[in-house]
């Protein structure tokens, strides 16, 4: 009889995902968890069922752009593929974006509407990316409190009707620069009714949304980011046509296939200022921080995806004699995967409680200074998680791994921009450091992490404990030295202190997870999770650091001696 190889599977994944099934029941009330959880049952079997089926047929789909109509009328119409048309029903029936602003559950309304993306994003090839602008749309209109802007657009963003629902794009990035925003060349010229955009934005993506945020430079205004104003565009007039835009091409990717990325030309395109006319890079903080965030919890349910098909796939592969689930080597390798993948989670969860809190309007003073510390380190810590593991999960399968139509290279590709959009891990980095030099940040930070190993003992994970202390206090004294220093020897560590301070709280929410699995259900698979991520590493500050040398290794120069 011929042998084939069986392909990997997936239950529910709601009740298959021990991770996020313990860490609702350990920090949602129980009335809550009892009400939410149905939502999450269907949404776990939608997405370990038919949507993965959908996602794996679809696999070949890609966005059209249509630019002229049979007449030869420019329309610049984006035709989205059959995954993603399903994608943006669910996401307005679930509520993806709506729960958030709901708020039925007051504090725990974010965790509740980011436990249901975290199940829903691996099938849907990436629909998180617009819902993700989408919901920081929402929240940058309601803070900065434009009462038009806000009748006229929240109710559609927060809708849970398909028909109803706009999504919004998040318009920044220019032919002259991505990160340094400031750099933009867009004008902004006064007008009747408001103003008219002019320039071209490099990448616009979901270019398909109705309406965006823009950044833009009013006529007269000096350069930098405090010259520029935000925005709000609606792509198409109340005809149909399009509103003084153009859509040159979609954009060829490595990976977010299903994504139509664009370039496009703003040609008097109308706009209204969301909030005056001036400080547009400030104003884009509530929106930043809300995709940031998305992109935390994103990455994290990638690395779930790509652990669960590899275990699958581990315990039905028979090599050497017995299934891969048994051979040591391999275990050890998915055990590693699944300690940075439990640690990943933790952070990104625990960011989403911080907003829920900050919303409800019950965060402290030290927790406001911790959304804005950990949100960016959040973000880049797990961004630069999930390609490592996508990449040694697709190795798990072999040659099958590098195969297309086995589904398993999308994993790693779509992974490689989570430490791209939304600032980069170097960009994110100075903005740790920017945070951390403002008052007693780094203190607030401190506590966290000691409130996280008060079970330590406990649980037997007095080392573990140590570890992360260790990490801290070394972080402690690197940036005090490196503040006395000046700004180079501050930049050029600002990467490995961003990256220790984000998984030694990692390890300290992993010890907390262990602890209370252990008392509470008698399961120690966290503790040997937390025993291995400490294992992994976690301090990754160098001291004593030479920028001479890194210049010259950088650009392949001499060093003398």
């Amino acid at each position: 009889m011929d042998f084939f190889q069986t392909p990997p599977s997936l239950e529910n994944q709601f009740l298959d995902d021990r991770m996020l099934r313990s860490y609702l029941e350990r920090t949602l009330p129980t009335e809550v968890l009892e009400t939410i959880e149905p939502e999450l049952v269907e949404m776990g079997e939608l997405a370990g069922g038919e949507l993965y089926e959908f996602q794996l047929a679809d696999r070949l789909s890609e966005p059209r752009l249509v630019q002229w109509d049979p007449w030869g009328r420019r329309i610049d119409a984006i035709e989205l593929t059959p995954l993603w048309r399903r994608a943006a029903r669910l996401a307005a029936e679930k509520g993806l974006i709506a729960v958030a602003y709901e708020r039925r559950h007051g504090a725990w309304s974010r965790i509740h509407q980011q436990a249901l993306v975290y199940l829903f994003d691996p099938s849907t090839d990436v629909y998180t990316c617009p819902l993700a602008m989408t919901d920081g749309a929402a929240k940058t209109l309601s803070v900065h409190r434009n009462r038009e802007l806000i009748e006229r657009a929240l109710p559609r963003l927060t809708s849970r009707d398909p028909e109803r629902m706009w999504t919004s794009g998040q318009w920044m990035t220019e032919r002259i620069g991505g990160s340094d925003v400031g750099l933009s060349e867009t004008i902004a010229r006064a007008s009747e009714g408001g103003h008219r955009l002019y320039g071209t934005k490099w990448f616009t993506s979901a270019a398909s949304s109705e309406m965006a945020l823009s950044l833009a430079r009013p006529e007269g205004n000096p350069p930098g980011g405090a010259g520029l104003a935000l925005f709000y565009v609606e792509q198409r007039g109340a005809d149909g046509a399009m509103n003084g835009i153009r859509v040159h091409r979609l954009k060829e990717k490595l990976g977010t296939r299903k994504l139509p990325t664009a370039e496009i030309t703003l040609d008097g395109a109308q706009a209204t200022p969301v909030a005056g006319l001036t400080d547009g890079v400030r104003l884009m903080g509530p929106m930043l921080n809300i995709t940031r965030t998305w992109n935390a919890v994103v990455s994290v349910a990638g690395m779930r995806r790509a652990i669960a098909l590899s275990r699958d796939f581990a315990s039905k592969r028979v090599a050497f004699g017995a299934p891969l689930s048994r051979k040591a080597l391999h275990v050890d390798t998915l055990a590693g995967l699944e300690a940075e993948f439990q640690g990943a989670f933790l952070l990104a969860f625990r960011v989403v409680e911080l907003f829920g809190r900050e919303e409800a309007g019950e965060a402290s003073e030290a927790e406001l200074a911790l959304i804005r510390l950990l949100t960016p380190i959040a973000k880049l810590t797990t961004g630069r998680q999930t390609v490592a593991v996508a990449s040694e999960a697709v190795e798990s399968f072999g040659g099958a791994g590098y195969i297309e139509d086995t589904g398993l290279p999308r994993l790693l590709r779509d992974a490689q921009v989570l430490s791209i959009w939304e600032g980069t891990t170097n960009v994110l980095s100075l903005d740790v450091l920017r945070v951390l030099g403002r008052g007693d940040v780094f203190d607030f930070y401190a506590g966290e992490i000691e409130r996280r190993l008060l079970g330590a003992a406990a649980a037997g994970l007095e080392t573990e404990s140590r570890v992360v202390r260790a990490a801290v206090e070394h972080a402690r004294r690197w940036l005090q030295d490196a503040q006395a220093g000046g700004r180079e020897p501050l930049e050029e560590g600002a990467r490995r202190l961003a990256l220790t301070l984000g998984r030694s709280l990692e390890l300290a929410l992993l010890i907390e997870h262990g602890a209370w699995m252990l008392q509470s259900k008698k399961d120690a698979r966290s503790a040997a999770a937390a025993r291995r991520l400490a294992r992994n590493g976690v301090d990754s500050i160098v001291d004593g650091a030479a920028l001479t040398e890194a210049l010259a290794l950088a650009n392949d120069q001499p060093i003398e001696v």
